[in-house]
């Protein structure tokens, strides 16, 4: 069995393209381009009363490339899962690389407490994409992606991609855009051109090069607003910068 390269994979998501697999223990993998690809556009993740509550309590503590590995496998250990162990060694390589990031979220006693949900997904250019969630506890996986969402828009992304549509994604803010739309976005996002009509257009004139994104930009906005760290004053800042999507 050929081992899945890194570089194929940056490729293949620079392409609109990612690998999948049947099941955990497939040998085999498969190229997936949707006609339809769900993305949630960066100013209109939905903020529900409830989950804005959640944010602002600190019940859960959230870290960002603390715990990669185990969000991966917990993604990964389903009945059903696309990711079997070329993805996971793949995305292990990525992430040594700087290109695959986790977002981790806690129970009480924060990181030394119990995981409780998280995401990864792949960084490029101004572009994230989304790969998988899990949750094992009420509302951590909205948790992990509002911390996200909330990362991506300090960090002047462009993009978050999602996939594939769930109920999940659609009560979030994520809307389905066709596969001519998505390169375009894409394009923008990896420096290739303007976005299209899905509402994440670069800023900036044509021939004015976007600002670097930047995962760690919210970290030093935490800093500055005194509420670095997890738990409650950092989520209370999150549940603001949300709150200000149109």
């Amino acid at each position: 069995m050929t081992r899945l390269d890194p570089r194929l994979l940056l490729q293949g998501y620079a392409s609109g393209i990612f690998p999948m697999a049947d099941s955990r223990a497939a040998q085999d993998l498969f190229w997936v381009e949707p006609r339809q690809r769900a993305i949630i556009p960066l100013d209109r993740f939905h903020l529900s009363r409830s989950l804005r509550r959640t944010l602002r309590s600190g019940r859960y503590d959230v870290t960002l490339d603390q715990a990669f590995g185990d969000v991966v496998a917990a993604c990964a250990k389903r009945e059903e899962t696309w990711i079997n162990g070329e993805i996971e060694a793949a995305m292990h390589a990525l992430h040594g690389a700087g290109f695959a990031h986790s977002v981790e979220v806690w129970g009480a006693g924060g990181a030394g407490g119990e995981l409780v949900g998280g995401l990864y997904g792949v960084k490029l250019g101004r572009a994230f994409f989304g790969e998988s969630m899990f949750s094992s506890a009420r509302d951590s996986s909205k948790i992990a992606l509002a911390w996200l969402v909330a990362r991506l828009r300090t960090g002047n992304f462009a993009l978050l991609d999602c996939q594939f549509m769930t109920s999940h994604l659609e009560s979030l803010g994520a809307i389905t855009v066709s596969r001519e739309d998505y390169v375009a976005l894409l394009s923008a996002a990896l420096g290739g051109g303007e976005a299209g009509a899905a509402g994440t257009a670069a800023p900036g004139a044509p021939d004015e090069a976007p600002p670097a994104a930047d995962l760690a930009a919210l970290d030093r906005l935490l800093e500055t607003c005194g509420a670095a760290g997890a738990g409650g004053p950092a989520g209370k800042v999150i549940a603001q910068l949300l709150g200000q999507t149109s």
